[in-house]
């Protein structure tokens, strides 16, 4: 079976560029049949665009494009799975957790949550369950998740969050060490400025407390702070793979073969590396499949190379969920 369980709908910061990248989303589904770069070509694009923005990402005209996507690439299953920082009710959750002083880092990630901060997790929740049905008549099965930012001490507020929704499978991430959003390209200078084996000792050990604290049912990128190139030998990362494994398959928790990194950012590497990757196997972790996608037209985003890479490491099935059941299915 081919499945994407890790799959965005929106994102920010609402830049020129995620103008220019939500119009080429459009234009790769339905091209504009004015000629290129004319006015009349302009005046078309910027109406398409005027009612994304104003529909919003859950919208039926944003979902069937996911769905149309799905159904060119033959996957079976697609979970959406939004960042929990999307949603303000959360916001506290975050700006207790996150660095936010009075400092250059502070600064820039106070402007940054107040820029992807704007939606609602009960209107998200009530889209995708309501959709469901269009994606099941059309043979397809959508899958209603969330990817939620684990941070030290956090289990009181996803706790309570993840009983209330009817979720059918729970994301745990790491994106923050210390405060610091690693993955965020424009405080990546603080790379330079820290102890790389310090630092993935905390990321380790984070995922850790993710895998104990029983919340999840997935963790996410195992080892995505290399995502701009910074890591330290795999003599010193070998043990950190091995305890994170065991953790996994002792706690029955699954994780997955991301291609985001690959094909997003500068490490141009999936997680989990291949090294790591056979030592989930070894320990008889289950695993699934996620592009990562934050736009239609990457949906399922070399999710054949990943198929590969499994099979080449030694798994035969991938983990499919629902009402946050794990089922096994054949990895096809």
């Amino acid at each position: 079976m081919k499945v994407d369980y890790h799959v965005h709908l929106e994102e920010g910061p609402y830049s020129v560029r995620w103008w220019q990248r939500t119009a080429e989303a459009l234009q790769a589904f339905s091209p504009i049949a004015e000629e290129k770069h004319t006015l009349a070509w302009m005046e078309q694009l910027s109406e398409r665009m005027a009612a994304r923005i104003r529909k919003g990402a859950y919208s039926q005209e944003w979902l069937d494009l996911y769905r149309i996507r799905a159904k060119e690439l033959g996957l079976a299953q697609v979970g959406i799975v939004d960042h929990l920082y999307r949603f303000t009710e959360f916001k506290p959750y975050f700006e207790q957790h996150m660095h936010m002083a009075d400092d250059p880092l502070g600064r820039m990630q106070r402007i940054w949550l107040d820029q992807v901060c704007t939606s609602s997790l009960d209107e998200f929740v009530a889209f995708i369950t309501e959709q469901k049905a269009i994606w099941a008549e059309d043979g397809l099965t959508l899958r209603l998740g969330l990817e939620a930012d684990y941070f030290l001490g956090g289990e009181t507020v996803l706790r309570p969050l993840i009983a209330k929704y009817p979720w059918d499978h729970i994301i745990g991430s790491i994106h923050f060490v210390d405060g610091w959003g690693f993955d965020n390209p424009e405080a990546v200078e603080r790379f330079d400025q820290s102890d790389l084996r310090e630092l993935y000792e905390k990321l380790f050990g984070m995922v850790e407390s993710a895998i104990r604290s029983g919340l999840f049912d997935i963790i996410a990128h195992l080892d995505n702070l290399k995502v701009f190139g910074h890591r330290i030998s795999d003599e010193e990362l070998v043990p950190h793979y091995r305890r994170i494994a065991r953790l996994l398959q002792e706690h029955g928790i699954a994780t997955e073969i991301n291609t985001g990194l690959y094909y997003r950012y500068p490490v141009k590497e999936m997680c989990p590396a291949y090294g790591f990757l056979q030592l989930l196997h070894e320990h008889g972790v289950p695993i699934t499949t996620s592009s990562d996608s934050h736009f239609p037209d990457h949906l399922g985003s070399y999710l054949g190379e990943a198929r590969a890479l499994l099979r080449q490491a030694g798994y035969t099935e991938i983990a499919t969920f629902e009402s946050r059941v794990r089922k096994m299915v054949e990895l096809d």
